[in-house]
């Protein structure tokens, strides 16, 4: 097996993301706010009009807080289809901020005047800005980011912050519109509660939460190459500080920040570029040496990339130990050391577990893994070159591209013996891992990374959910009654929304 080192009423997400998760967590709050003495009054039409007023009031803060939030998440998001997700989600909160007045006449409340803000609306549009100007533990401001790479976090935490907002409202909404007596036409809330049950805004909130679900992917995988420039920027001399002698002359921090921006921002932009100049003009039938062709140009590009790390100097004179503590530290996706574990410990399965990585530093990895118990997994990544623990700057290249990570898998499956009841598993996340997730006889892509999606539909590669795949595969079992019933290079990869999955698939239990 290999991996990645990545690595009631109203209408809720289907698919077990986060955003469903913690609504089914938190129900308590939602059912207390349903039987709040304001909601129960709004039902029932007895609610005084004057409180109704203020309430909705309140509401041009709420849009205005919005409004600026999705900007600055715009802003922070590394991916061009969160880009256009927030920025439409954006200018539909400006629509409703210039249309909140027709809305109130609409709804027969008569002109509506601005008030100033009340305490609690203040406190949760003070939270939300704050969440989205980077204000969170762990993170600063998106302009003095320690790392360039934390920026991207901050979209998914501000999605956190706005989503359970737009949940309660069409909770809400569903709920009070179920008690709506078509015969009664003098309900004078009666428009208000259709609007926050209507298709439009129940349609919304579900793509805030499926928006929320794609960028929680950045807090759960996190990126080693942005740990060690976090190690580099923060354990880094100070501009004015003179260096000791005999040591590895280091940039200052701020030159190290600079540099990391300036190396992110160029790998991202020929990442995109690379990426599209792989793409057939149309979408290709699938086949494997076709797809291992495209895939040396992405090759190509990650070793360019590595070199520029390596002459650049970041990776000059990192603490040994430093790398170390940040691995042991590392949290690993939800539910995947727990399964590795097990996995490891079964002595029915006798399964050999190997992780491929593009990493720059295997000693992170490994003391990650460690920290977890999961000493006998198998690292293949590449090594920082040390001299009496602090690093040279130097990487020795072992996994550095799709092709360095397809040849690793060879060398692993040729290393196994010829029993027939071997089975060879591959779980990964990104377009590099696409050769050994098609080679494995079972490849299982965890996450949502757009480009691997990309790259893979174009090339004819067939994504399938894991449990109508299985049921599929049960069929075929039962049908001509094969002792084995997956193989490799078919085309088809099976899709996993989070390692829960691929435990019961593999563990049951």
């Amino acid at each position: 097996m290999a991996i990645p080192p990545k690595s009631v009423g109203a209408v809720i997400p289907t698919e077990d993301g986060l955003a469903s998760r913690f609504w089914i967590k938190f129900r308590r709050e939602s059912v207390l706010s349903l039987y709040s003495p304001f909601v129960i009054c709004l039902a029932s039409g007895s609610l005084e009009i004057d409180t109704f007023r203020h309430c909705i009031a309140q509401d041009v803060h709420f849009l205005k807080a919005f409004a600026q939030a999705y900007e600055l998440a715009e802003d922070c998001a590394d991916d061009d289809d969160a880009k256009l997700a927030i920025s439409k989600l954006r200018k539909g909160v400006l629509e409703a901020l210039k249309l909140h007045n027709s809305f109130v006449q609409e709804w027969g409340l008569g002109f509506v005047k601005e008030c100033p803000i009340n305490s609690a609306t203040l406190k949760y549009t003070e939270f939300v800005l704050a969440t989205a100007s980077g204000k969170v533990e762990g993170l600063k401001a998106p302009g003095k980011l320690d790392t360039p790479f934390e920026k991207t976090k901050i979209a998914a935490y501000t999605l956190g912050a706005m989503t359970p907002c737009m949940r309660l409202y069409a909770f809400l909404g569903k709920e009070l519109e179920a008690l709506l007596d078509p015969n009664e036409h003098d309900h004078p809330y009666k428009k208000w509660i259709r609007n926050y049950s209507s298709e439009g805004f129940q349609a919304t909130t579900l793509q805030t939460e499926d928006l929320l679900d794609k960028l929680s992917v950045s807090l759960t995988v996190v990126d080693s190459s942005a740990i060690l420039a976090e190690i580099a920027i923060v354990t880094a001399p100070k501009s004015d500080q003179n260096q000791p002698e005999g040591q590895i002359t280091r940039m200052s921090s701020s030159e190290l920040r600079n540099t990391w921006g300036e190396l992110s921002q160029q790998y991202t932009e020929e990442y995109e570029q690379c990426i599209e100049s792989m793409l057939p003009s149309k979408k290709e039938e699938f086949n494997y040496e076709t797809l291992h062709t495209a895939l040396e140009k992405l090759s190509d590009f990650e070793k360019r990339a590595n070199s520029r790390v390596i002459e650049s100097g970041v990776l000059k004179g990192l603490n040994f130990e430093d790398i170390k503590r940040a691995g042991e530290r590392l949290i690993l996706q939800d539910g995947c050391t727990n399964f590795l574990q097990k996995i490891v410990k079964d002595e029915n399965l006798n399964a050999n577990v190997h992780l491929l990585s593009y990493c720059w530093c295997g000693d992170l990895i490994r003391a990650a893994f460690s920290s977890g118990g999961l000493d006998v997994v198998n690292i293949h990544a590449n090594e920082l070159s040390f001299q009496e623990s602090v690093s040279t700057g130097e990487i020795i290249m072992e996994v550095q591209s799709p092709i360095d990570k397809i040849e690793a898998f060879d060398k692993i499956i040729q290393g196994c013996s010829d029993d027939k009841r071997n089975l060879t598993v591959y779980i990964g996340d990104s377009v590099g891992d696409l050769l050994c997730l098609l080679k494995a006889d079972i490849g299982i892509v965890i996450g949502s990374s757009s480009s691997l999606r990309t790259v893979g539909d174009q090339y004819g590669v067939s994504f399938v959910p894991l449990f109508p795949g299985l049921v599929k595969k049960q069929k075929e079992y039962g049908a001509d009654g094969s002792c084995c019933i997956w193989k490799g290079q078919s085309g088809i990869l099976y899709t996993a929304s989070g390692w829960d999955d691929i435990h019961a698939l593999f563990l049951g239990h």
